[in-house]
């Protein structure tokens, strides 16, 4: 996978991959986001349906919990001892 690769090099890998997913998530749930928001407007109670900080604030979380549950098999990852790798697969 990543024979000669650095331990930051491997981490930054897989941390940069499971982030490409959340954005694309994020891309791909933002407009579903507005529409529901417009369908669901009689119980959002003392929110605009295209409120700015609060679609700012979900994003963000999702960057965040992406990031923090990528780290430990990212962790994991910068420990494996390629050769060991190789020889298993």
């Amino acid at each position: 996978m990543a024979l000669g690769a650095q331990r930051q090099q491997v981490l930054w890998m897989i941390l940069r991959e499971s982030l490409r997913v959340s954005v694309a998530g994020v891309l791909l749930g933002l407009p579903l986001a507005f529409v529901g928001a417009r369908l669901l407007r009689s119980l959002l109670f003392g929110l605009a349906p295209e409120d700015p900080l609060s679609l700012l604030l979900a994003v963000l979380g999702t960057c965040v919990v992406a990031v923090a549950a990528s780290l430990i098999p990212a962790r994991r990852a910068t420990r494996v001892d390629p050769i060991v790798a190789l020889r298993y697969e």
